[in-house]
């Protein structure tokens, strides 16, 4: 399969979750600013939720543009990421309509935990198909990014229970950093892109 169908079924695939999302934010009865009172919380969700499936996206996209190659393990370690980030929707909604409950906050961050470990397989997926000496595998390194949010998520869901507004800030923190461009990939796609161009040109 050429990259730019995978690419393309998954830009779908996460058009079709923020659209689902922004769904979920029922249009208040009254005409009133006061009516939109109980909704801060489902719209407090759904940014943080927009955010990290932005956050995705633009990683997703930097992968496959890096990508030489699309494998089996490619295939399935996409579908596997867009599984849990299917789930978002659900998740977020869950969490805003009970207004960050101990129990949805707690699952909203499994699912942000899944879905970190599920991008992780991608990019070792991509990494093994187009070798240790690829333009993905230098600019990733040893992915101490991706390690701290697994690790941040972990630490977040069981304060879910006891502290959910401590888990909800971590949750928060972890798409700041992630928000901030990895200047190391940019790099990286900018060698890849020169080089090719320059072998087209020969």
């Amino acid at each position: 399969m050429h990259k730019g169908r995978l690419e393309a079924f998954s830009d779908g695939v996460i058009a079709i979750i923020i659209t689902i999302m922004v769904l979920e934010m029922k249009v208040p009865h009254g005409a009133s600013l006061s009516d939109l009172r109980p909704l801060l919380p489902v719209f407090l969700s759904y940014v943080l939720s927009y955010l990290y499936i932005g956050i995705y996206w633009n990683n997703h996209h930097h992968h496959l543009h890096a990508a030489k190659q699309v494998t089996g393990g490619v295939l399935w370690a996409n579908l596997h990421l867009l599984f849990w980030l299917s789930l978002m929707p659900f998740a977020t909604g869950w969490m805003g309509e009970n207004h960050f409950a101990p129990v949805p906050t707690a699952l909203y961050g499994v699912d942000l935990l899944m879905a970190a470990n599920a991008f992780a397989l991608l990019q070792r997926a991509i990494v093994a198909a187009d070798g240790p000496s690829s333009a993905l595998a230098r600019a990733v390194g040893s992915d101490r990014k991706g390690l701290v949010s697994r690790l941040a998520y972990l630490l977040a869901i069981p304060t879910a229970l006891w502290i959910p507004w401590l888990a909800m800030c971590v949750f928060a923190g972890v798409a700041l950093m992630w928000f901030v461009p990895d200047r190391r990939v940019e790099r990286e796609l900018q060698t890849f892109d020169s080089t090719h161009r320059e072998a087209g040109t020969t």
